[in-house]
């Protein structure tokens, strides 16, 4: 079992998982806000200056290349999207052969492309993806330190890591704590070296998002939006501790009872560092407030190579026998695969294309029947924007939930200071020609009563239904 054997049974898999979502147009907000972002980089436009959303610029980068080296593909963002979930479970196998048996640790991979490729939003490519093809190798290459340079080498990872996803700082900054504690036990100025190098890469990253701002004399917009913005947001948008406490508990649990029966060693630096990580990734998600479930993703890599050696430690202790049902239950799993192949399946027989979901029949819809395409506004399935080659009213509506965030709009300097002054300068100033809605749907989220109320007595008032396509309702002003 060498690593290219490895890597291609983890890239046959991946594909074979996340091929038919290589079809489907719309499966996260937060994915066709990326798409938006990067494109509207490609069309020469820094982020936050045309189109603004809350992610580091890093990410936009990822969809801005792929845009600009393959065009407007959905196939391509999520073919690469499988590349990055390849690299993941690759070099979460490398780490965990250092701690367990190579078997074990390839089961492990098996396992992460799995986590990172089902159940909900997974199937598209996300922040959480992008970050993790850093963190996880960064990771390996600081758990090697074979030299002072690769520690500058983990540290370039890890600003990449951080520049798409930044709470993962919080990781980041206690392994970089980690090595200063390796200074006060052996007092080898050697760590304070390392140390530097290690920092001294995440720093060049950092400088180099910052540099196209500075050119310009923007780097005012890249303070707020990067590093001002997210910390509003983590204080205005949280959970409650409720919320939160499974994610701890059972996460807590299993390092506890894993130390309590020595199952790991945590004499192990291996082991340490993967503790590190892990409580850096809990912490980012104390501080933030809120755990949704494509943030485990960034969980999922590091407990998986502990999970790999505890249950090695289990096996050699018990030599349990696994029931045959076992293999049935694993043929299971990717069920969302099986069900999406008969939907592209079905799409091409009916429709004559692979490509479905609302994203690509709406704005054919649009199309079509010659609707406008320019002043138009997408209160969902707002990838249609990319597919129009339109752009979204204002800002705020770049991901159309940001309207509702009014604690955001002083960092992108929105004219408007509240989210009900936004909406009715887009619905009453801009006056949509056509507007598409998710039918039976609320527009915005329960909470946000007043929006909803505001929106659906315009929307009645103002405007008519021209068709519905799938579950995508197009308006027409009157």
């Amino acid at each position: 079992m060498n690593d290219k054997w490895v890597v291609l049974n983890l890239l046959v898999l991946t594909i074979l998982i996340r091929f038919p979502f290589f079809f489907r147009d719309y499966i996260d907000r937060d994915e066709s806000t990326f798409i938006l972002m990067g494109q509207s980089w490609v069309d020469g436009q820094l982020p936050y200056l045309e189109l603004w959303d809350l992610k580091p610029p890093l990410t936009f980068a990822f969809f801005a290349i792929i845009i600009s080296v393959f065009g407007k593909s959905f196939v391509a963002i999520r073919f690469v999207g499988a590349l990055l979930v390849v690299a993941t479970a690759f070099f979460t196998f490398k780490i965990s052969i250092r701690i367990t048996t190579r078997q074990v640790a390839f089961w492990m991979s098996v396992f992460c492309v799995v986590l990172l490729s089902l159940f909900g939003s997974l199937q598209g490519v996300m922040s959480e993806h992008i970050c993790m093809a850093f963190f996880v190798p960064g990771l390996y290459i600081f758990i090697l330190k074979k030299k002072p340079l690769w520690f500058f080498l983990a540290g370039l990872f890890m600003g990449l890591t951080v520049m798409v996803k930044l709470n993962m700082a919080y990781p980041v900054l206690l392994l970089g704590l980690f090595l200063l504690y390796k200074f006060y036990k052996t007092k080898h100025t050697s760590w304070v070296w390392n140390t530097m190098l290690y920092g001294g890469g995440i720093l060049v990253i950092i400088a180099l998002t910052i540099l196209p701002y500075y050119k310009i004399g923007e780097v005012m917009i890249w303070w707020k939006s990067v590093i001002l913005a997210p910390l509003e947001y983590t204080e205005a948008r949280r959970f409650s501790v409720l919320k939160l406490a499974p994610t701890f508990l059972l996460v807590g649990g299993f390092l506890f009872f894993s130390w309590k029966k020595r199952w790991l060693d945590f004499k192990n630096t291996t082991v340490i560092l993967l503790t590190v990580g892990i409580i850096g990734v809990l912490l980012s998600f104390l501080k933030g407030g809120r755990i949704n479930g494509h943030y485990l993703i960034q969980l999922y890599p590091m407990l998986l190579i502990l999970i790999a050696s505890t249950a090695h430690a289990l096996v050699s202790n018990y030599k349990p026998k696994l029931p045959k049902a076992m293999l049935l239950l694993l043929l299971l799993i990717p069920t969302e695969s099986y069900l999406e192949y008969g939907n592209i399946i079905q799409n091409k027989f009916n429709n004559g294309t692979f490509f479905n979901g609302e994203g690509f029949t709406a704005p054919q819809y649009i199309r079509n029947n010659e609707l406008e395409k320019k002043n138009i506004l997408f209160l969902g399935y707002h990838i249609g924007y990319w597919n129009l080659e339109s752009l979204p009213p204002t800002k705020a509506a770049t991901h159309p939930s940001n309207i509702c965030r009014d604690e955001l709009f002083p960092f992108f300097d929105n004219e408007r200071d509240k989210a009900i002054k936004e909406l009715r300068y887009i619905m009453e100033e801009l006056r949509p020609k056509t507007i598409v809605l998710r039918q039976g749907r609320r527009v915005f989220d329960k909470k946000e009563e007043k929006l909803n109320a505001y929106i659906d007595a315009y929307l009645l008032k103002h405007y008519r239904v021209h068709g519905v396509v799938e579950k995508a309702e197009i308006l027409q002003r009157l």
